[in-house]
């Protein structure tokens, strides 16, 4: 009797402990019939076994996990074991060629991953969890939004990440072809991708591969050397792990194998269900131009499709004037009137809905001030907006600035322009009937009229409030090398936010140079930088521009200068008011003898030392103001619009529909 209990004991304990008793390989070819795997968040499975780990809903997650763990290392060594997987997967993005944000194959001590957050932390980890040790995840992720804050290559990777969405190793989306040529694989665009990951643990090695087809790449993309014994715990959750944001795609997965033991098996593409066909906008064409209801009460004024399409004839190339990331900006003459006007052709990537974005447009079409672009009136075409503007013939500042400049503005000019400027924002801030936040002032968006005025465009980024009330946290937008330090902590845009960028542009129209310049030498790299070495030693107008061959105003160029100083202040509260800025710039008020350095955080004004504070706040003025070897990227990168800028989208929170890249229309 005693032998057979303890025969039965052995046997109940063996029960006990399915983990290692696990078959150490496994694959599906569809989750019809996938009971053993664990579902968390928006992840579902579809009638026809498609895994949908996220949907169109905005900030959401979804978690698919096989639903034992498995076991990862060697009892005696307690060394990460060689793995293998290969899965099927697409994305469908909402909006073509808008993704929003990714997926990646996870390796995680839980299923649940309590405390993740979606958007661009996949599902994973959030803030606060970032590059712990104890978090023991590893992920390879497929990233199709551009994060600044991880140092993302581009809106189209490949990242291995462990413990923290900072990847050790990024590659672009791509794959070889035969001949061993390279080919971009769009990970957005709809289509299935199949993906191999290989874990060697003899060389700590993880190989990625990718390919449109079933056959497995000779070569990877992406090779990592690594000894992950220090990374997994003897026994992980294999899965995947999802997350949509302000933006939104259906994540897929069709297919997956996974093995312990050798090469995870390959899956055929042709036997996996099939992705749902594209959604018919019933309602965009059957309202192609009628106008709604809600449509009567927007202002300003309302032009018809045709009247724009004949305007700018047909919106061909040839009167193209420029673009940047929220859409064309076409030359145009109006019909009736023999009007000249600037066409900004938005498609409907918007992100928000196109009642909430119109009734901002018809706040921002009630602003008049001589120093401002007037918004003339708009057009809703379908899913597309079109926002009519006053035509400046001279076009943007920057191309007077910068580069091989249209010609050479005189000191009048410049000093002229900047007053402008100043004033057409004091009126934004405090002299509307509410307080609106430009959030995108550069050169790129001043604007020059027949007799070289400027004017402030652009208001594509603009955040309208209450006067006294607080602006709502919201995504940080604008430019970089304009972007204010506290931005990157809090979120949300203020009217000091405004003046920062304001004094980025005082210093590049002194200077005739951008707040980053890339190919600069290293001590000149960052504008704001290089102009306080020169006020240090007493050598500040040797940074004016030497284009002007000496020809300006000492007094006016010190004035903007010292102002230019002032505005850049990385402390909020030590920054002037643009009332303030005003008053100076019209000789009301004398400046202060005495300038903080931009990085002297405690705002005193009696601070004039080049060190500062350190502390979180340093952490932000990096966010602004990148090392040289993170910009060394940066005439490369495909997010800069063709103004030469590199436009900044990093998301904290709102969902303003007025978001995009400055293109200076």
């Amino acid at each position: 009797m005693a032998e057979k209990l303890r025969v039965f004991l052995v046997f109940f304990f063996f029960l006990l402990k399915p983990v290692f008793s696990q078959p150490d390989e496994f694959y599906f070819s569809g989750f019809q019939d996938a009971v053993n795997i664990t579902l968390y968040g928006a992840a579902e499975i579809e009638e026809n076994g498609l895994l949908k780990l996220t949907n169109t809903t905005l900030r959401v997650l979804g978690h698919a996990f096989y639903s034992s763990p498995i076991k990862f290392k060697d009892n005696s060594s307690h060394k990460s074991s060689s793995f293998s997987t290969c899965f099927a997967f697409a994305m469908v993005p909402e909006y073509a060629e808008l993704g929003g944000h990714g997926l990646a194959f996870t390796l995680s001590p839980s299923k649940e991953l309590t405390g993740a957050l979606p958007s661009q932390y996949l599902g994973l980890l959030n803030a606060s969890d970032m590059g712990n040790s104890t978090n023991h995840i590893f992920a390879v992720e497929f990233d199709t939004v551009q994060d600044f804050e991880f140092g993302d290559k581009n809106d189209n990777h490949v990242g291995i990440d462990m413990n923290s969405l900072k990847s050790n190793a990024s590659a672009t989306a791509e794959y070889f072809l035969e001949n061993s040529t390279k080919e971009v694989l769009n990970l957005k665009s709809g289509e299935v991708i199949q993906a191999w990951i290989d874990y060697d643990s003899a060389k700590n090695r993880i190989d990625v591969r990718l390919s449109p087809s079933s056959q497995k790449p000779k070569s990877p993309i992406l090779s990592f050397d690594v000894d992950l014994s220090s990374i997994l715990n003897d026994a992980m959750y294999v899965g995947f792990s999802s997350s949509t944001g302000l933006l939104a795609s259906s994540h897929y997965i069709l297919g997956w194998s996974f093995n312990m033991s050798g090469e995870a098996k390959s899956l055929s593409l042709s036997s996996l269900p099939l992705l749902p066909g594209p959604k018919k906008n019933h309602t965009a064409l059957i309202n192609a131009d009628v106008i709604e209801e809600w449509e009567l009460d927007v202002g300003p004024h309302r032009f018809s499709y045709e009247e724009l399409k004949k305007a700018t004839r047909g919106f061909r190339d040839k009167e193209l004037l420029g673009f940047g990331g929220f859409g064309k900006v076409y030359k145009g003459t109006l019909p009736n009137t023999n009007t000249q006007v600037a066409v900004k052709r938005i498609s409907h990537e918007s992100k928000q809905g196109l009642r909430e974005f119109a009734s901002e447009i018809s706040s921002i079409g009630l602003l008049r001030h001589r120093n401002l672009v007037q918004l003339l009136g708009w057009c809703r075409r379908r899913g597309d907006l079109l926002l009519v503007y006053d035509f400046m013939p001279n076009g943007s500042l920057d191309k007077y600035l910068f580069d091989e400049p249209k010609a050479i503005l005189t000191w009048e000019q410049r000093y002229r322009i900047i007053k402008g400027v100043a004033s057409g924002l004091l009126y934004l801030h405090e002299e509307w009937e509410k307080t609106v936040i430009h959030r995108d002032i550069k050169a790129g968006n001043v604007l020059l009229d027949c007799e070289l005025n400027g004017r402030l465009g652009d208001f594509g980024l603009a955040k309208l409030y209450e006067h006294g009330s607080n602006p709502s946290t919201t995504r940080v937008v604008g430019t970089l090398g304009y972007l204010a330090p506290e931005l990157t902590r809090t979120g949300k845009p203020t009217t000091s936010s405004d003046v920062f960028a304001f004094g980025a542009l005082l210093l590049e129209v002194v200077c005739g140079r951008r707040p980053i310049e890339p190919k600069a030498l290293p001590e000149e790299l960052i504008l704001v930088d290089w102009v306080w070495d020169r006020w240090k030693v007493g050598a500040v107008l040797d940074a004016v521009d030497p284009r002007l061959n000496g020809e300006f105003d000492e007094i006016e160029a010190l004035v903007v200068v010292k102002l230019g100083l002032m505005c850049s202040n990385n402390a909020a509260e030590a920054r002037p008011t643009m009332r303030q800025v005003v008053r100076y710039l019209e000789g009301e008020i004398a400046l202060p003898q005495v300038v903080a350095a931009p990085d002297a955080y405690d705002g005193k004004k009696g601070n004039t030392g080049g060190g500062g504070s350190n502390g979180p706040q340093f952490e932000d003025f990096v966010h602004s103001y990148p090392n040289s070897s993170y910009l060394e990227k940066v005439s490369n990168w495909s997010s800069a619009g063709d103004d030469g800028d590199v436009d900044i989208d990093i998301e904290a929170g709102s969902t303003s529909p007025l978001s995009g890249r400055g293109d200076g229309g």
